[in-house]
């Protein structure tokens, strides 16, 4: 029963919440953030976050559980997965993994 409020939860958080538990969490991890506080001079479809610690730099696009990711944001994933960049797109649901990443523990 527990189990299913975390859920709706995690299905009611909207992507501005999202994001700053992920940056909350990266920051208790060590990472060094860096989103774009308004895009409007920004590239269409950047990255939300960009983490950066040691040699390990994570693109990041949050999305809400419902949140569709759009032509241009797969543009610039695809780009920056071809380089040393790890590419994410993550969900509220995401979450046991997003902190297995974070720890840099291995994902399963």
């Amino acid at each position: 029963m527990k189990e299913a409020k975390n859920t709706d939860a995690q299905l009611k958080i909207t992507e501005k919440q999202f994001q700053q538990q992920i940056i909350d969490l990266a920051k208790l991890c060590g990472w060094k953030e860096y989103h774009t506080w308004k895009s409007i001079h920004s590239p269409a479809g950047f990255p939300d976050l960009i983490l950066v610690r040691d040699k390990d730099i994570l693109a990041i696009e949050v999305k809400s559980e419902r949140g569709k990711v759009t032509e241009a944001q797969w543009n610039w994933l695809e780009a920056l997965g071809k380089t040393q960049v790890e590419v994410y797109i993550w969900r509220p649901l995401d979450w046991e993994d997003i902190v297995r990443c974070l720890q840099r523990e291995e994902l399963v």
